[in-house]
């Protein structure tokens, strides 16, 4: 039994769910979202409170149910609240900037990184000096944006030796010791 699928979710006022022909929409803040669902699944929707049925038993389905479940809850967070990942960079010369959609990063390679950003996400950057510079994602579309995040993040992962460095805002990296002489 899956414990996520079987959960309910509160339908927050300022979004509006539909479910029709295997397709669900959710609306809210001039943003429409919609994902199709595979056969058989069905959304109940009674007095504010969304629940996700599936069609049997079977293995596949029972994967399923809580991924779906969880899909259609962020789709309704991201449309009335949104999401927002926050980066910083450690390390001596790690620099960001953005224009627009680009984002110009920094990152001790012979060339500067560009990335071209979709536009569902809107990104800023944050320089000051003596501390770290901070790159903020934010969009209504929480798998888009975490796997921008995850791109830039690729780029240069937090090493344990120094701490140098991407890494989330908060996120505390396990250090090593070096050498011993």
């Amino acid at each position: 039994m899956s414990r996520i699928g079987q959960s309910q979710i509160n339908i927050n006022p300022a979004a509006t769910v539909e479910f029709k022909d295997n397709v669900i929409t959710v609306k809210g803040n001039n943003i429409e979202m919609t994902r199709e669902l595979n056969e058989g699944f069905d959304v109940k929707i009674e007095d504010g409170v969304l629940s996700v049925v599936r069609p049997d038993d079977s293995k596949g389905n029972r994967a399923l149910h809580g991924l779906y479940r969880a899909l259609i809850n962020n789709m309704i967070v991201g449309v009335t609240e949104g999401f927002k990942k926050q980066l910083e960079l450690v390390g001596v010369g790690y620099r960001a900037s953005n224009q627009g959609q680009k984002l110009d990063l920094s990152l001790g390679f012979s060339h500067n990184i560009v990335i071209e950003l979709p536009q569902e996400i809107k990104v800023e950057t944050l320089t000051e000096k003596g501390k770290n510079p901070i790159i903020t994602l934010s969009s209504h579309d929480n798998q888009l944006l975490g796997m921008i995040v995850a791109k830039i993040r690729s780029y240069r992962k937090p090493e344990p030796y120094k701490g140098k460095g991407i890494k989330f805002v908060g996120e505390i990296i396990r250090r090593k010791a070096g050498k011993s002489a």
